[in-house]
C-alpha cells in the first residue's frame, strides 16, 4: 500500500507499509541551502522556520493507517521519544539539527540537502515529541 497525501503547501506524505517519506516543496526565492538535510541513520536538520509546519505533517502522519499498523506490530520502542536528541540550533546555517533514525535512499555520511526522507512509522511519535518540545521552549 503507498498512497500520497499533501498536508500543506510545504510537506508532503507518501506511506508504506514499513515507513513514510516526508517531502519538503520549494517555494519560489527558496535558497538550496534551506534545504533539509540527512544523515542517513544518524539523524535530521530543517530550517528553523519549516518547524510549525512540519510538526503537523507529523501529526497527520500519526493519523495515518500505516502509523497504526506498526503500532499494533508491537515495537517495544514505538513512539520512544529516547530514540531522538533533542533539537539543537545552529545559529551559523539556521538550522535545527536531531540526532536519531532518519533515512535516505542511499547510505552516505554526513548531512546531504534533501527534499525527501524517510522515518520508520515506529519513530515518527518521538521526533513530534521532540519537535513540540522545542517548539514551545522556543514559543514557535
Amino acid at each position: 500500500m503507498v498512497a500520497t497525501i499533501a498536508t500543506s503547501p510545504r510537506w508532503k506524505i507518501t506511506q508504506s507499509v514499513d515507513f513514510v517519506v516526508f517531502e519538503r516543496g520549494a517555494e519560489p526565492g527558496d535558497a538550496w541551502y534551506a534545504a533539509p538535510r540527512v544523515w542517513s541513520g544518524h539523524g535530521l536538520a530543517l530550517p528553523e522556520a519549516d518547524l510549525p509546519t512540519f510538526a503537523k505533517a507529523l501529526a497527520k502522519g500519526m493519523k495515518l493507517p500505516g502509523y497504526w499498523a506498526a503500532r499494533a506490530r508491537g515495537d517495544h520502542r514505538a513512539g520512544d521519544a529516547s530514540v531522538w536528541s533533542g533539537l539543537r540550533y545552529d545559529p551559523d546555517d539556521e538550522l535545527v539539527y536531531v540526532t536519531g533514525p532518519c533515512g535516505l535512499r542511499e547510505r552516505l555520511p554526513g548531512y546531504r540537502p534533501t527534499s525527501t526522507f524517510t522515518l520508520a512509522w515506529p519513530h515518527v511519535r518521538g521526533l513530534r515529541i521532540r519537535v513540540a518540545a522545542y517548539l514551545l521552549a522556543t514559543r514557535r
